[in-house]
């Protein structure tokens, strides 16, 4: 019997606890989406002859996300944070100059390489 009463009293916490924990899950996805919203502008928007760029994108007053993008030696290194509520996700992608020509985001005679040596 004292096992049937354990039982059931965890079940009820569980489920007063279970939509706090929903809205904190759904919040995060907000963000996360909001975060991937900003990768995605980072490779549309590669720079020619900028080392480094980043960006605030705001919508209806609101902050929903700051992207960072960097060129290095070989690729890109992107940091896009998204925003929502009082949530915030950070995501961080390094791609090199070789999967971005694959993917399309850069043409084949281009490159998002640092120039080592200026001729």
């Amino acid at each position: 019997m004292l096992k049937f009463l354990f039982t059931v009293s965890f079940l009820v916490a569980f489920s007063l606890s279970y939509p706090a924990q929903s809205k904190m899950e759904n919040d995060i996805d907000k963000a996360y989406q909001f975060a991937k919203k900003g990768i995605y502008w980072a490779l549309s928007n590669i720079p020619d002859s900028k080392l480094k760029i980043s960006n605030d994108l705001v919508a209806d007053n609101k902050l929903f996300a700051k992207v960072k993008l960097n060129k290095l030696v070989d690729g890109l290194k992107i940091e896009s944070t998204g925003f929502f509520n009082s949530n915030e996700v950070c995501i961080k992608i390094y791609k090199s100059n070789d999967s971005l020509i694959e993917e399309g985001y850069l043409e084949k005679n281009k490159s998002a390489v640092i120039p080592l040596h200026k001729k």
